[in-house]
């Protein structure tokens, strides 16, 4: 039938456009950058144009502030997230140290007999992290550097990035244009319709979670730091970014700042319950105000699907795959919804045999 052709075509063209990403992922992240700017600032642009100004000046202005506000954010942030990271690398030896003597501790007043198998055990574990975590760093830095390249990364996107979120901000009702125009006249308001709906999806996470995550971080490094958390703006901001995957992020921030709190503070239980109620906040905030009012309803995702997504994506491509994983997720979510629509529509899921001549063979 012409509509199996029609899906063979395209599953065609998907693993084509796959395989190419996957191929030059390692010179991808500047472009991905600059779309993801591009597609968040549209709106503002498009807004200064309804407003008389011109499309070139609005959009020289968008990347101007864009730029601006990302040196403010490294001059005055990245030395402390930097300093704090570094302590917390050189300190974290003699970290592990005092958390193997307090669980110890708590192990002999509370097991009795069973506490020289839990001595062991503890023992085990606390060596274990302080042997791999040096091994750890360095495969990350080391896989940074060559799989990245990284100092080429780092120029190119500094160089890169803005030009292609300029361009873009220019070129954007063009381009919409030209793909409007190659939509299969047969299919084009079905597929003008699922474009709508993947762009409300994916614009809800750019826009709205992007600004979640800067929410989030900011107030996690505030709360952590007025509490006196050492590598609390650190671990702040970490579980700000990490808050596009929903809970996870929170989860991690939760246990991580919790355990260096009850080594930072033991025997004094009410700064640990100060960090707890921080991330507790943070939390409410987040689903109380933030994500209702700011992303709303329209990704519409399971967690699930949310994490899952970001492990496969981070797996094949790497950091490009990571930054595309939840926008990418959303959209095949999307897609899949009118997938199925189809599916329950064809006579594969009805059973209904098409008369021969009727022209059903043409749909």
């Amino acid at each position: 039938m012409k509509i199996e052709r029609q899906a063979f075509f395209w599953l065609m063209v998907a693993a084509l456009f796959f395989f190419l990403i996957d191929q030059l992922k390692e010179i991808l992240l500047p472009f991905v950058v600059g779309i993801g700017f591009a597609y968040g600032l549209n709106p503002v642009a498009d807004m200064l144009e309804r407003k008389g100004v011109s499309r070139a000046v609005a959009s020289i202005l968008l990347v101007s502030l864009l730029i601006i506000f990302f040196v403010l954010l490294v001059v005055f942030l990245a030395p402390v997230v930097i300093a704090q990271a570094s302590q917390f690398m050189e300190a974290l030896p003699g970290e592990l140290v005092r958390l193997r003597g307090l669980m110890e501790t708590w192990a002999r007043d509370n097991l009795g007999q069973s506490f020289p198998q839990a001595e062991q055990s503890i023992g085990e574990a606390v060596n274990w992290v302080s042997e791999n975590s040096g091994t750890v760093a360095s495969w990350v830095a080391q896989s940074v550097w060559t799989q990245g390249r990284a100092l080429f990364a780092i120029v190119s996107l500094l160089l890169i990035a803005p030009l292609v979120t300029f361009y873009l901000l220019i070129d954007w009702k063009r381009m919409l244009a030209e793909v409007d125009n190659a939509l299969p006249r047969e299919h084009a308001d079905t597929l003008r319709s699922m474009g709508r709906d993947i762009n409300a999806a994916v614009g809800a996470f750019v826009r709205g979670q992007g600004t979640v995550c800067l929410v989030l971080g900011l107030f996690y490094a505030l709360g952590l730091w007025l509490v006196g958390l050492d590598y609390g703006v650190l671990i702040g901001f970490a579980t700000g970014l990490m808050a596009f995957v929903p809970f996870l992020g929170w989860i991690v921030g939760t246990i991580t700042a919790t355990t260096l709190a009850v080594i930072q503070f033991w025997p004094h239980w009410f700064p640990v319950i100060l960090v707890v109620c921080v991330f507790l906040a943070g939390q409410a905030l987040d689903a109380g105000f933030l994500s209702p009012k700011v992303v709303g309803p329209k990704i519409g995702l399971h967690p699930v699907w949310l994490i899952f997504a970001l492990f496969a994506f981070s797996y094949l491509f790497g950091l490009v795959g990571t930054l595309v994983a939840v926008p990418m997720a959303a959209a095949v979510g999307v897609i899949v919804r009118y997938s199925v629509r189809a599916y329950r529509a064809s006579s594969v899921y009805t059973g209904d045999v098409p008369v021969v001549g009727d022209g059903s063979d043409k749909v």
